[in-house]
């Protein structure tokens, strides 16, 4: 087989075929068990009629290590799927590919430490000494309903799909705090402080956030059906798509808030601040304007 970089390459490993060129098999890993097979040093048996090159290999992740030639790209796998990838790469001899690969696993174990196994008893138990913190824990997927969280510190923490559905959150920390689809269901979050937190999709219907923080919130879709959000500091937050459909909003700030397709339909809005906010995409059927500043407001 000549060294043309250009030419077509076909492959049989372990009974699946692929094409590829000369060049992709030999750019990316120039030292590697492929690129020295089709570097032109060396002649390579054909399959006569067919023209296939077979290597004695699984082919179920041969098109990952064909991705990697190609794009240097490391697939999403599943960790055992990651180690049979890993046995392919060194089959090869691919360092680069090996080298991401084991990378890739490294961070996966740092991020499955200790704060992965606490479960709702350890939380108990900790809120029953003082000044609780949770920062940066990962916390995701857990039932924490009903508890008495008031105060607790959770910033920068991992909440997803937390269970806080009539919990006691009074003046707790969730500054940065990643809450995507965290459920806070008639929550208490009386004065709590969300500054900068990802709360897209999650569920805030009846909960009381009267005087709450969530300036710079990412608040896509959530929902604050029939929830109190009165002077609730909402400044630059993004409600896009977001559900405030009788949700009670007097006297709150929402000064440079992002409203497009936002429903506030029956919401309470007086005294509001809606200063230069854009409300052209926002639902505001039956909703209560009275004493809102809505100076320069686009409507």
């Amino acid at each position: 087989m000549g060294s043309d970089s250009t030419s077509t390459v076909r492959l049989n490993i372990g009974g699946k075929k692929f094409y590829t060129t000369v060049d992709t098999l030999t750019q990316r890993e120039p030292y590697s068990m492929l690129a020295t097979m089709f570097s032109g040093w060396h002649t390579v048996c054909q399959d006569p009629e067919m023209g296939f090159v077979f290597v004695d290999r699984d082919g179920k992740h041969f098109r990952h290590i064909l991705n990697w030639l190609r794009d240097g790209v490391v697939p999403t796998l599943k960790d055992s799927q990651f180690a049979e990838l890993l046995r392919e790469a060194e089959y090869y001899q691919l360092p680069g590919l090996m080298e991401e690969i084991n990378a890739v696993l490294s961070r996966k174990e740092d991020e499955e430490d200790l704060t992965n196994e606490l479960t709702r008893i350890d939380i108990i138990k900790c809120i029953q000494s003082e000044k609780v913190r949770f920062r940066g824990v990962k916390l995701s997927g857990l039932d924490l309903s009903k508890l008495d969280l008031s105060y607790v510190d959770f910033s920068h923490a991992c909440l997803r799909d937390v269970f806080f559905s009539r919990a006691n959150l009074q003046c707790a920390k969730f500054r940065n705090v990643d809450a995507e689809g965290a459920i806070f269901h008639n929550a208490i979050l009386q004065e709590c402080e969300f500054t900068g937190a990802n709360l897209r999709g999650a569920l805030l219907a009846g909960a009381n956030l009267k005087s709450a923080n969530l300036q710079d919130a990412c608040l896509i879709g959530s929902s604050f059906c029939q929830a109190d959000l009165r002077s609730a500091h909402l400044q630059n937050a993004d409600l896009t798509n977001a559900n405030l459909e009788g949700a009670i909003l007097e006297g709150a700030n929402l000064k440079g808030a992002k409203l497009s397709n936002t429903n506030l339909k029956g919401a309470n809005l007086q005294r509001a601040y809606l200063r230069l906010v854009n409300l052209r995409d926002t639902n505001l059927e039956g909703a209560k304007l009275d004493g809102a500043n809505l100076l320069g407001a686009i409507r």
